[in-house]
């Protein structure tokens, strides 16, 4: 066996025995290492009593609130990375380099350090009258758009990595043909780069789908939960914490981004490629 190849499955044994653990202990009244035990300490102890939880409405509307979150997230990310990627590809105008550096600089920037600063704006959002509602303080609105301005550094030199590798001879012949700046990118462009779309798409979604942070800075409401909000209140300061319950709420948040991920890991791979070569 290659060397590589026993590197790589000793590195992923801590990652395997993570998730065993997680998902012996949702039907488990306790576990000793990977072994389910009962209140005696003998092996068995085997119960659905983690999964209570599922009769919390809460927990749906968290399901519902994560699923507009990720798929909000996903669309204009990938939508507004696409249209500045091509232009910072393709159009030469004053100050582009410094603008492609200063994107760089902002995703060096942790979300955490940028927090009070994202309160005050949230905040002075709020106190319009027309914009307050939909993308304030304490609102879903407000948390998709924090959530989208720290993706889209990534996004844009992403997609622009992708615009860079198309080759120039398409798009020269639907200019000459009369065909609009606009048109060449929506037409011809765009489904070019479809491996950079997909890649963009399936991060986006993924880190929307798994977004803690912000939601849990600003929104308040308890019906504003997403998933990983809603797994934190379910651990209080008062009583202990029921690692089953706990691992059968983190179960049941991985399992739909497990299953996106095994269906289009293909796509994710393309990222590598960088588009199709020949690139002018």
């Amino acid at each position: 066996m290659p060397f590589r190849v026993i590197l790589l499955i000793v590195l992923s044994v801590p990652i395997i025995v993570g998730y065993l653990w997680m998902f012996i202990s949702t039907f488990s009244i306790r576990t000793h290492g990977l072994m389910p035990v009962d209140s005696n300490g003998n092996f068995g102890g085997l119960t659905l009593a983690n999964w209570a939880f599922l009769k919390d409405p809460v927990l749906w509307q968290a399901l519902l609130n994560t699923f507009v979150l990720a798929a909000a997230l996903t669309f204009f990310t990938v939508l507004i990375s696409s249209m500045a990627g091509y232009a910072l590809s393709r159009i030469q105008f004053p100050y582009r380099r410094q603008l492609l550096s200063l994107t760089l600089v902002l995703h060096a920037f942790p979300s955490v350090t940028l927090l009070i600063a994202i309160y005050f704006v949230l905040k002075g959002l709020s106190s319009s009258p027309i914009l307050g509602p939909w993308i304030g303080y304490n609102t879903m609105g407000g948390v998709i758009l924090v959530s989208v301005a720290m993706q889209l550094p990534l996004g844009i030199w992403l997609m622009k990595g992708f615009f860079d590798g198309l080759s120039w001879d398409v798009e020269r012949s639907a200019l000459l043909d009369g065909c609009t700046r606009l048109g060449v990118f929506w037409r011809i462009a765009l489904p070019m780069a479809g491996p950079g779309v997909a890649a963009l798409s399936i991060f986006s979604f993924i880190t929307g789908w798994g977004s803690f942070l912000i939601p849990y800075t600003f929104m308040m409401d308890q019906g504003s939960a997403t998933l990983a909000t809603y797994l934190m209140q379910s651990m209080t300061d008062t009583a202990p914490a029921a690692y089953g319950t706990l691992a059968a709420i983190g179960l049941f948040q991985t399992i739909p981004i497990l299953g996106f991920f095994i269906f289009t890991q293909k796509h994710l791979m393309n990222i590598y490629t960088g588009g199709s070569k020949g690139a002018g």
